[in-house]
């Protein structure tokens, strides 16, 4: 090769002056399908649209995720692939991501010269029917600027992640169905395992975190044999199924497949053979929202998360959880419609009959009192007493400890947003535990708001360290127990101090001890 000349070679470092830093690729690393090239983003390295599983489609739709094809010379991995199949968004106001079926890839956010860090795995939420892996409020890089590696991992939703079938468990070596989702979540991990040392992670370290359906997706981690070994925290914001199954038999495996079938009919189809054939997009017609939910079956779930951390038989790690002081608002789109006289009747219209108890627990004798009764019941029923179960449990049962947290404090959201008034509301955490204010730059952040973001951050990547949130320059967080339950007051100014929504959490409590006729915590029978 001739030399460059001078004047060529000018041009040249003129060229390179002009490009941007974000936009320049990485050295290369090798995983086990192949060599892979990230972007540089400042201080990190980011590898986006990195396969851990074979495209699930053709004769692998639902079916487990098969090991992603090796692949010669160097991938660029510069581009996020496109989410999981799916109708609507996860959250109010987002963007609807780009789809396909071929989707199981993951994210990584990396500082360049990393070694032997912890490993941050993001599960999305979506109410296990959308969510996507490169949404912007997800990226990690503000995360992995203080010391951690932050993976975002796709997974199948709706029918496509969900389905149970009578075919489907007939094909399957492990009499089963469902629960694909699931496997996609539990091959993300498995690939951390084999590769994530590449990027300078510690496998040894690994935090399974995730929110909503994604803090679900976590609770059925800890509970499935599958997942054993494979992550050593688990971070859970604003959900989990610890619920008496009693209240829920679609999710048996029986019904489930019966829902299959009635499903199958409703978008055309009368057979597994005729489910494959049709197109996606035709899938996610009929009755597809009444299959989109976990499944206890003899392969992923043998047992219900709840009978699983009772018996102590959970993969017992770390946990760091928490909920929202006004869960609800952002998810009850009928709320101007809330009165005192249809209090009663509306919710059994949403959730079925309801012991007068739990009805009674929350005052709604005028129209004012019914809104706040309503928000504040549909906190509790999705949300709050999960978690507050989760903890006990835990606390109860497991040698891990246990970090609980109440986030009270309200986003500045925009009066012209979608989010107008809903305060401490479902996913407003995310902002901070994310550390990503800076994502809405024309919001009127305050000092008091930086200042819970920084600290938030900091809780989230120290416990990731150490299995401990706590660390310089924050407020002590203590540790859950069930002689000692205070949590952590996620507000400003940051304090410990029992949980506020005690009393109504305790009535669900009764309620759910009576249907599994057993005191809560107990093992159970066998």
């Amino acid at each position: 090769m001739p030399p460059i000349c001078k004047p060529a070679l000018i041009a040249l470092l003129s060229l390179a002056a002009f490009i941007p830093l974000s936009w320049a690729m990485a050295q290369p690393v090798t995983v086990q399908s192949g060599a892979i090239e990230g972007v540089r983003d400042g201080p990190l390295v980011v590898y986006k649209g990195v396969p851990f599983a074979a495209p699930p489609v053709g004769p692998l739709r639902w079916r487990e995720p098969q090991p992603p094809a090796s692949w010669a010379g160097v991938r660029r991995a510069d581009a996020f692939a496109p989410a999981c199949i799916q109708s609507g968004v996860s959250m109010p106001g987002e963007t609807p991501p780009t789809t396909s079926e071929d989707c199981l890839y993951l994210n990584v956010w990396a500082p360049a010269e990393a070694k032997k860090l912890p490993v941050i795995v993001w599960i999305y939420g979506g109410g296990f029917f959308n969510g996507s892996a490169s949404m912007p409020l997800y990226w990690g890089d503000r995360l992995a600027r203080r010391g951690a590696i932050i993976v975002t991992i796709g997974h199948r939703v709706g029918p496509f992640g969900f389905l149970a079938h009578p075919e489907l468990t007939a094909e399957s070596p492990h009499h089963s169905s469902g629960n694909y989702g699931f496997l996609d979540q539990i091959a993300a991990l498995k690939w951390v395992q084999r590769n994530i040392a590449a990027f300078g992670g510690d496998p040894g370290r690994v935090t399974i975190a995730g929110q909503s359906a994604g803090a679900a997706s976590v609770s059925i981690l800890m509970a499935s044999p599958l997942a054993k070994g494979l992550f050593q925290r688990a971070i859970g914001e604003s959900g989990g199924m610890f619920e008496p199954l009693q209240l829920a038999p679609a999710y048996q495996l029986g019904s489930a497949e019966r829902d299959g079938v009635a499903y199958g009919r409703s978008v055309g189809a009368s057979s597994l053979a005729q489910l494959r054939a049709l197109p996606a997009a035709a899938l996610l017609n009929g009755k597809a929202g009444e299959i989109s939910h976990p499944v206890v079956e003899p392969y992923v779930l043998p047992r219900s998360p709840y009978d699983v951390f009772a018996a102590g038989e959970q993969n017992d790690v770390a946990i760091l959880i928490g909920s929202n002081a006004d869960e609800a608002r952002s998810l009850i789109p009928d709320l101007a419609s809330v009165r005192a006289a249809t209090f009663d009747a509306d919710i059994a219209k949403r959730w079925g009959a309801l012991p007068p108890p739990l009805l009674a627990a929350y005052p709604h004798a005028t129209d004012a009192e019914a809104v706040r009764g309503r928000l504040d019941f549909e906190r509790d029923l999705r949300f709050g007493w999960d978690i507050w179960a989760w903890a006990r449990l835990q606390a109860m049962h497991g040698e891990g400890r246990v970090f609980y947290y109440q986030f009270t404090h309200a986003p500045p959201f925009p009066k012209a947003s979608v989010y107008s008034g809903w305060g401490p509301s479902h996913f407003s955490e995310l902002w901070y535990s994310f550390d990503h204010l800076g994502q809405e730059p024309s919001w009127a952040w305050t000092a008091d708001d930086r200042a819970l973001s920084d600290a938030m951050a900091g809780y989230w990547v120290n416990f990731a360290r150490d299995g401990d949130p706590n660390g310089p320059r924050l407020v002590a967080w203590p540790r859950y127990t069930i002689s000692d339950p205070r949590v952590m007051v996620l507000d400003e100014p940051l304090r410990a101090g029992p949980l506020t929504t005690l009393k109504t959490l305790a009535v669900f409590d009764a309620v759910y001890t009576q249907v599994r006729g057993a005191p809560f915590g107990s093992a159970p029978r066998p």
